[in-house]
């Protein structure tokens, strides 16, 4: 009797098996939160990931001793994606957001990947392009951003000019030239390599949430008329070069990708999401990537985003169809044990947790034992120092 990792997969197959086989194979196919998986190259030690956090604590965009302390006391999740991180000077958009192009930067997530892979460990540095979702102040000689279109986004960054941070409105983007998307597929292939050399398990791209890469993809933000718009092959063509020149440079089974179907934001949308998405999963399917990180509705918010109807279930029937092998992970509003299990039991392999991980650093011990969660202060979120940051309690031990 054949294997089966989703739930739907195996009730098709009641008819044709004897009751008592056919409820053994489906106890079997639901793995616990509490299991290993091997996703790619990455073995994680149960099926719990942390979900990128931007904290806004990297002073001139360097991670600190402060950072290698948090993600350490983190590392009994089976996989900590790390916050966002920029692969460029261009690709910046808020402040004190760490990045990946410089000697300085490299040193101090060295220290981090060694903290991590010490405590038992296993890390992937997001890789960021923030596209229009930036400010002039955060750009090199205070140059405007970049986009596909020059279409402001209806959104706000955050910048710290007097030691606190401020959320304020995006500046106005330029469009950016054919000829200049090669040099960005060619810094996400850098920064790839540089999260590799130091020490990074692999790489998720961050292709969600109305960057640039998700800016190219979707019709509001893409009004292009040349080989990156207009139909969806030219929209997703960016995201599959940058997807496919990071694979080739470290691996497919090192790489990730972050997607957000329908979430709005930074002001983003598509006219027809199901038909954008299915065509790139299609796409996505042969390049033997480590996982599919998905954003199951409004990033932050409701998982069914009035307006905007999405079948999850259908696009992940389409990958696997495709012959899509990567691990299955899914993340928005997972807050406790039973609706992580909840996800499994529909057909995921991971569950990605966000904001409970900002309070509870010891989270996987605190599911595995029904323990009560640690409230997170939002007025520590962005920006400051240990406050808010690696001074929550843990479990006694």
């Amino acid at each position: 009797m054949p294997p089966y990792t989703d739930r739907r997969t195996a009730e098709a197959a009641q008819a044709r098996y004897p009751v008592h086989l056919f409820a053994a194979r489906l106890e079997a196919a639901m793995p616990t939160l509490f299991e290993p998986l091997t996703a790619g190259a990455l073995h994680l030690a149960n099926r719990i990931a942390m979900a990128p956090l931007t904290r806004n604590r990297a002073p001139g965009a360097v991670p600190t001793p402060l950072m290698a302390e948090y993600y350490t006391q983190r590392a009994s999740a089976g996989l900590i994606v790390t916050e966002a991180t920029a692969i460029s000077p261009q690709a910046q958009g808020y402040a004190d957001v760490p990045g990946l192009y410089s000697t300085e930067q490299l040193d101090g997530w060295r220290r981090v990947t060694d903290s991590v892979h010490k405590a038992g460990g296993r890390i992937v540095v997001q890789l960021w392009h923030v596209g229009r979702v930036s400010h002039v102040e955060l750009q090199p000689d205070n140059a405007a951003p970049v986009a596909p279109s020059a279409i402001r986004a209806n959104t706000k960054t955050v910048l710290i000019r007097t030691g606190k941070p401020e959320f304020v409105p995006t500046s106005e983007p330029r469009a950016l030239d054919a000829a200049e998307l090669p040099g960005i597929v060619r810094d996400y292939q850098r920064a790839a390599r540089n999260a590799i050399a130091c020490g990074f398990d692999g790489v998720e791209i961050h292709g969600a949430n109305g960057y640039l890469l998700d800016q190219f993809l979707k019709t509001g933000a893409n009004q292009r008329s040349d080989d990156y718009g207009g139909n969806v092959k030219n929209r997703a063509r960016l995201m599959l070069e940058v997807v496919r020149g990071v694979a080739d440079e470290i691996g497919g089974e090192r790489t990730g990708l972050r997607l957000s179907p329908v979430t709005p934001a930074n002001d983003i949308s598509d006219e027809h999401p199901q038909q954008t998405f299915d065509y790139l999963v299609h796409q996505l399917a042969p390049l033997d990537l480590a996982y599919i990180h998905l954003i199951v509705g409004a990033t932050g918010g409701p998982r069914e985003v009035e307006g905007r109807p999405f079948d999850y279930t259908s696009l992940h029937a389409l990958y696997r169809k495709h012959g899509g092998q990567g691990a299955w992970m899914l993340n928005n509003g997972y807050t406790d044990k039973a609706g992580a299990q909840a996800a499994l039991d529909a057909g995921a392999d991971i569950v990605a947790f966000g904001r409970p991980y900002i309070a509870n650093p010891d989270l996987v011990a605190r599911l595995r034992q029904d323990a009560p969660l640690n409230t997170p202060d939002r007025a520590t979120f962005y920006g400051g120092g240990a406050e808010g940051y690696t001074d929550y309690p843990t479990l006694p031990a």
